[in-house]
């Protein structure tokens, strides 16, 4: 009886730990695709200005986030 109790006791904590993490994965998104959105004006800004190299670099540097 005691060996269910207390694996009841840890499915239920172990459940509601798991459903409390949603809004931090949201804010670990939302953080990762304003990086993204960053360097993806300026990587723009440096292909409109000519710089190209600069403009590719920090284009794959905001495609990286998202590997990660």
């Amino acid at each position: 009886m005691k060996k269910i109790l207390l694996a009841l006791t840890l499915i239920m904590f172990s459940t509601s730990a798991f459903a409390g993490s949603c809004p931090m994965l949201g804010g670990k998104v939302k953080t990762k695709i304003e990086q993204a959105q960053k360097l993806h004006d300026a990587g723009m800004k440096a292909h409109s200005d000519g710089d190209h190299s600069k403009s590719e670099e920090l284009l794959n540097e905001a495609l990286d986030l998202f590997k990660s």
